[in-house]
């Protein structure tokens, strides 16, 4: 047994423990931050693959804006509490100190030992691997016409979104003398 599977199955214990602790909290603050705990763990698992790019977008699309606009929706609709319960956890607090602390201990012997696991006469092509410079070359190559009919899927929902939301002027004063 390796240690890279030692560390793999450490790391999915993190995981899974980080997603029970995320759906068994009463409160939905502390659920949004087991999510964050998880969302590192996966950019972790990024990191031992070899593809550090991939990890960071992970780490500052999710674990970075995608939270805070959950936790701005959470704030703004006042749920804070998904169950009104006269009982305190008293197991979230310990359980979320011990699984960052191990995620921090994990994540960084990952970054340590990719620097040092790779051969000086491959450290050229394994930079270049994952780089940004080379993944936006194949999207923008390789891959063109998927990305710009992605994009144009994209602009359809958003005008979707935007023709089913809005409301009719003379619907919305119809519903407003009704409720006076």
């Amino acid at each position: 047994m390796t240690f890279e599977f030692v560390l793999f199955i450490a790391l999915g214990a993190i995981a899974v423990i980080a997603a029970l602790g995320m759906l068994l909290s009463s409160n939905a603050i502390y659920s949004a931050l087991f999510l964050v705990v998880n969302f590192a763990v996966v950019a972790t698992f990024y990191l031992l693959l070899g593809a550090p790019f991939i990890a960071m977008v992970q780490v500052t699309v999710y674990a970075g804006a995608i939270m805070v606009l959950f936790l701005f929706v959470i704030m703004l609709l006042g749920a804070e509490r998904l169950r009104h319960s006269s009982q305190k956890l008293i197991w979230q607090q310990p359980l979320a100190i011990m699984l960052v602390l191990a995620l921090l201990g994990f994540s960084g012997y990952v970054v340590v030992m990719q620097g040092s696991s790779v051969p000086s006469g491959e450290l050229a092509n394994f930079a270049s691997y994952g780089s940004p410079a080379a993944i936006g070359q194949l999207l923008f190559q390789e891959y063109l016409f998927p990305f710009e009919a992605t994009s144009l899927l994209l602009l359809a929902a958003m005008v979707g979104v935007v023709v089913l939301t809005k409301v009719d002027e003379r619907r919305r004063h119809r519903i407003q003398s009704r409720r006076s």
